[in-house]
């Protein structure tokens, strides 16, 4: 049966609606023509020329076709001249090249001639310049602050650099700033200040973390949004830090330099702020915002210098490295992440992280990621809860200042190896510690403390060694280059030893199309016997896996092989395969 022809849809329209269309154009056009006459804009009127009655008409079309001749020729003038200017730049730009590439090349002759004499340019995010200008701080300064976390003490100071500075002599003085004091409750700043001030002079202090200044001022103008700096701007113990300081510079007659200097993220350069009362130093959450040696002048006696934070050895305890910002949640693998996170939990209090959190009880830490990722919608397809992004998320919240956790400390009191009562007495000399106790009990009292019930018991894991000295950090790196040098070699091994293997098997496979089907029994037994032999070849836990792997592929082969000869007209795949 034939399908009836679909008919197209008719253009035609009904006399109206076409009368219609054509009324609303005119009126259109109508309504464009005032509008052009109301802003006066008109057609641009053509060149009507040199009319013909006009004498010498000749004459002056001649002088106007020169005159469009000698434009062209300058404008052919001036593209030559300009060309042979870039010719000539292009000349003078080789030739420096090639002096550069002369020097470079002597350079790297004279180098490799003596190496340790030269000094390369270094980095300024590398460790090495880090420990440099660390160092440059520690020689110029007369005081030097080491800041610590009130939350983990312990955890923030550096044996390395308080032996460094107890040992340089000179008469350099070493005070101990506990910072962010707010975070922690009454009692247990109490008992930290009185351990720590039998050792070195100890400051209560809480820092601004933001300042105003004009910058910030307009920003807000501008945004119109309202921010609060009551309590960001809010800071405690900078009169009684700025007195002691005063005071030990009248003692001394000279204008003193103080050194600031800790871990990252402990809040060295808001101390500074705070001193100055107004931003002089850059602040923020990410670690390794202050990366050179910085002088701030608080007055002509006293001269504050900023330092970039110490580099804790990588020997440290998972937790210290976590904790210290070793460990970034952004730049660093998510295991590494992970297992930062792992050693938090592990040493705080359970019943007080599921009240902080308010989540149900948990067997580990990974079904403490779970279930603060399903609180808090951080899904991934599926409804799979995302535990690396909430463990990063965690991770930055104990390094920033937003959980309110605090560490007992030790029951009793053993001095450091470097530590005798001459060298405490020494730290000691120059300072008024009796108005120091009565600044630091004023300090805490106009603090307002959280409660021990709504912050988190956290046990800390003792000092924290740093490394100060760059040449540490070279023997580190040769150690690093030295790993990836093996591992490069092991690899290459690995790929030599599995090319050899594929050369044998296919030697195999031509000589199983040439002989009979019991030579092709007997050269894939002997080809399985070969690959089943351990240790001969292989050394790497790795190879031992591609090993038993091959030992069981070999049972299953010589299984089929076996097999009576009515099977064998089945197609079987083992066999196909060898």
């Amino acid at each position: 049966m034939k399908r009836p022809k679909l008919r197209k849809a008719s253009k035609r329209l009904s006399c109206h609606k076409r009368y219609k269309i054509q009324k609303k154009i005119r009126e259109h056009h109508r309504k464009v023509r005032k509008e052009a006459k109301k802003r006066g804009h008109k057609k641009p009127k053509k060149d009507p020329g040199i009319p013909s009655a006009a004498p010498f008409k000749e004459e002056l079309l001649r002088e106007a076709e020169q005159r469009k001749q000698r434009l062209e020729e300058l404008k052919q003038k001036q593209k030559l001249n300009r060309q042979k200017e870039h010719e000539k730049k292009r000349k003078l730009e080789a030739k420096k090249n090639a002096a550069a590439i002369k020097e470079q090349a002597e350079g790297k002759e004279s180098s490799g001639k003596s190496k340790g004499k030269t000094k390369k340019p270094l980095n300024k995010n590398s460790k090495k310049s880090f420990c440099r200008e660390l160092m440059k701080v520690l020689e110029a300064s007369d005081v030097v602050l080491e800041v610590l976390d009130a939350r983990d003490p312990m955890g923030c100071r550096c044996p390395q650099l308080e032996q460094a500075v107890t040992s340089s002599g000179g008469n350099k003085k070493l005070l101990l700033v506990l910072n962010k004091i707010d975070l922690v409750p009454k009692d247990n700043i109490e008992k930290w200040l009185n351990y720590l001030k039998k050792e070195f002079p100890t400051v209560a202090f809480k820092s601004a973390t933001m300042m105003k200044d004009k910058t910030m001022q307009e920003q807000v103008t501008k945004r119109h949004a309202r921010v609060d700096f009551s309590e960001t701007s809010q800071y405690f113990g900078s009169k009684c830090l700025l007195k002691l300081l005063q005071g030990y510079g009248k003692t001394q007659d000279k204008a003193i330099q103080v050194g600031v200097v800790g871990f990252p993220n402990v809040g060295k350069s808001s101390i500074i702020n705070s001193l100055k009362g107004k931003r002089a130093c850059n602040v923020g959450l990410a670690r390794g915002v202050t990366k050179s040696m910085q002088t701030v002048h608080l007055d002509k006696q006293t001269k504050m210098l900023d330092s970039p934070g110490i580099i804790a050895d990588p020997s440290n305890s998972a937790l210290a490295l976590a904790l210290r910002s070793v460990i970034d949640p952004e730049g660093s693998d998510s295991a590494d992440v992970l297992e930062g996170v792992n050693a938090i939990i592990n040493h705080c209090s359970k019943q007080q992280v599921m009240m902080h959190y308010n989540i149900p009880d948990f067997r580990d830490p990974e079904e403490f990621l779970s279930l603060l990722a399903q609180k808090r919608g951080m899904l991934k397809k599926g409804g799979v809860p995302d535990i690396e992004n909430m463990a990063k998320l965690v991770l930055c919240d104990w390094t920033g200042a937003r959980i309110k956790y605090y560490s007992q400390p030790p029951g009793f009191q053993k001095l450091p190896p470097y530590l005798t009562e001459q060298k405490i007495a020494e730290m000691q000399e120059g300072f008024n510690l009796n108005n120091l106790d009565q600044e630091n009990s004023n300090t805490v009292q106009a603090l307002k403390h959280p409660s021990p019930a709504s912050s988190i018991a956290f046990q800390s894991a003792g000092m924290t060694s740093g490394i100060i000295e760059e040449n540490k950090v070279i023997e580190e790196e040769s150690k690093w280059a030295n790993m990836e040098t093996s591992k490069e070699e092991e690899q290459e091994e690995e790929e030599e030893e599995e090319e050899e293997e594929f050369t044998e098997s296919d030697d195999g496979e031509d000589d199983m199309e040439e002989d009979d089907d019991d030579d092709i029994i007997e050269e894939s037994q002997v080809q399985l016997t070969r690959k089943a032999e351990p240790g001969k070849h292989q050394t790497n836990p790795r190879s031992s896996k591609g090993q038993g792997a091959g030992n069981e592929r070999s049972r299953s082969l010589s299984f089929s092989l076996d097999k009576p000869a009515d099977e064998d007209d089945a197609y079987d795949f083992n066999t196909d395969y060898v």
